[in-house]
């Protein structure tokens, strides 16, 4: 962001965040992303599963020779640090200069306190699957509402230091005890009571795969499957809490609920980093292990078990996301205004278009969700740790400027008339570039036999639908000259994803065969 503010020459293309929306739009989506991947980072939180019962510090590292003390304090210290050094490069850079009254020191004890508890709670052993999830959204949820209510009064800082300087400690003795019980392999089991009875040694048709991909798919859900939705379960309170202390105006309003929607997807394009290591104790990269590559299984059978996970994971990611949406807008007194801004758009362009837009929208993240797992997907199956630490990098980079690019486009009628003279070309070469890598992608995927030539017949025809299907619809809603037919062509094309999808395979081919 300082950087851009130091390159933009002149004042013609300058911008500037007085008003909230810009600022929530420039600042708070690339903020809360990158606090996102932090906190899941330290907490070790792509390494792991969130509703299981075990703790999610790695086992791995409890044969060290160093005491538990030791290993509960390092990462909260360097996760501590990071969170100070994120909170003091935006408030010093980031949103320098800029109107709003901003505290100094008291966010960054607050993110620090936060990531300690999650720490604390994550590596604690549970007796219970999915209970961590419930205790970390509660306790965590409190803290938030404390934080807001701090907000909403406008709190002192000598106060708010009062209240948030005792978490850090307490949580490091709650991790220090946690990663002890974890280290001692200290995991309690209150599933008694639940869990039926049955003779030993008595065999169970129900506890067996009528397939080996059928068994894959459940591995692979409970090695990946459950963590995104974890993590959005964990996340989602945060973010609608915020509903909460933005009254009634429309435009925060829907950036929360845009932050939100886009939880999924950029929680997803961190997935490739929960791809573990072949070997962790020897330092191998990371990738596809000998013990998964050398299954009776063929790497389409490998790569339809993980497509099926992928499946499970967005849809319970985001049925999260739309039964908490209501309800958030339900409680804060914040449906009004949604419904009134939805009538507004209704007498302008008609009942019809607007529900259209809802569910391309909706349909569009969910889309773009399982669309990033799988793409980190392959990249992770490719085994390269610079590509998949890179993929990460530039998807925060990204995030980053796209905050300040849209509102430096949206400032400027100069940059906006140049862009829609070039939209044409722009698309037509987008279009050329993607098929061109899925030409390439289906030629390597038809000598390599890695898929039948039926697979691959079926899976074009299937994408030529979903095309055609897409293009009649916005044939339909773009019914102007101002949109001529050809760029609605073009933006199908590009909206449904092909070249990327079909690279699974042969990233794990790579790597299987490396």
């Amino acid at each position: 962001m300082a950087t851009i503010k130091l390159l933009i020459p002149g004042p013609s293309l300058t911008f500037d965040m007085d008003s909230a929306e810009r600022f929530g739009v420039v600042v708070m989506v690339p903020l809360t992303a990158t606090f996102m991947y932090v906190l899941t980072v330290f907490s070790f939180g792509l390494a792991g599963d969130l509703a299981a019962r075990q703790s999610m510090y790695p086992a791995r590292m409890f044969t060290l020779p160093v005491s538990t003390t030791e290993l509960a304090l390092w990462p909260m210290l360097y996760g501590g640090a990071a969170m100070v050094l994120l909170w003091l490069a935006t408030r010093f850079l980031a949103v320098w200069p800029s109107g709003f009254d901003i505290p100094v020191i008291w966010p960054a004890l607050a993110a620090v306190s936060l990531l300690a508890w999650t720490q604390a709670l994550t590596w604690l052993p549970y007796g219970l699957p999915g209970l961590r999830v419930i205790v970390a959204v509660l306790w965590l949820g409190v803290m938030d509402s404390i934080v807001l209510l701090a907000l909403q009064y406008k709190a002192p800082e000598p106060v708010m230091l009062a209240g948030l300087a005792p978490q850090v400690p307490l949580a490091f003795l709650v991790a220090r005890y946690a990663v002890g019980r974890a280290r001692r392999g200290d995991v309690p089991d209150w599933r008694g009571p639940f869990v039926r009875r049955r003779v030993a040694d008595a065999p169970d048709r129900r506890d067996r795969f009528p397939s080996p991909g059928r068994a894959q798919a459940w591995f692979e859900w409970r090695r990946h499957g459950r963590s995104l939705p974890a993590w959005v379960g964990l996340l989602l309170p945060f973010e609608l809490s915020l509903l909460f202390i933005t009254g009634n105006t429309p435009a925060l309003v829907f950036v929360i609920l845009l932050g939100v929607l886009l939880t999924p997807p950029v929680m997803a394009a961190f997935a490739a980093a929960t791809v573990p290591r072949s070997n962790p104790a020897v330092g191998d990269s990371y990738g596809l292990t000998p013990f998964l590559a050398t299954r009776p299984l063929t790497s389409a059978a490998l790569i339809a078990a993980t497509l099926k996970a992928t499946i499970w994971s967005t849809v319970a990611a985001w049925m999260l996301v739309l039964g908490a949406i209501p309800l958030a807008l339900r409680w804060s007194g914040t449906w009004s205004v949604v419904v009134e801004q939805m009538r507004q758009a209704a007498v302008h362009i008609g009942t019809p278009r607007v529900v259209v837009i809802v569910l391309l929208i909706v349909s569009g993240f969910i889309a773009a969700t399982w669309k990033q797992l799988m793409q980190s997907l392959y990249i992770g199956l490719t085994g390269r740790a610079w590509l998949i630490k890179g993929s990460v990098f530039l998807t925060l980079a990204l995030l980053s400027l796209l905050g300040p690019i849209a509102q430096w486009i949206i400032d400027n009628r100069g940059v906006q008339a140049a862009l829609w003279d070039a939209l044409p070309s722009i698309l037509a070469l987008l279009v050329c570039v993607k098929m061109s890598a899925a030409a390439w992608i289906a030629a390597r995927l038809y000598r390599s036999r890695l898929l039948s030539d039926r697979t691959l017949i079926s899976g074009a025809a299937c994408w030529c639908v979903a095309v055609l299907a897409l293009y009649g619809l916005l044939a339909w809603f773009f019914s102007t000259p101002f949109f001529p037919r050809y760029v609605l062509a073009l933006v199908a094309i590009l909206a449904i994803p092909l070249a990327r999808l079909s690279a699974a395979p042969l990233a794990l081919a790579w790597n299987r065969h490396r």
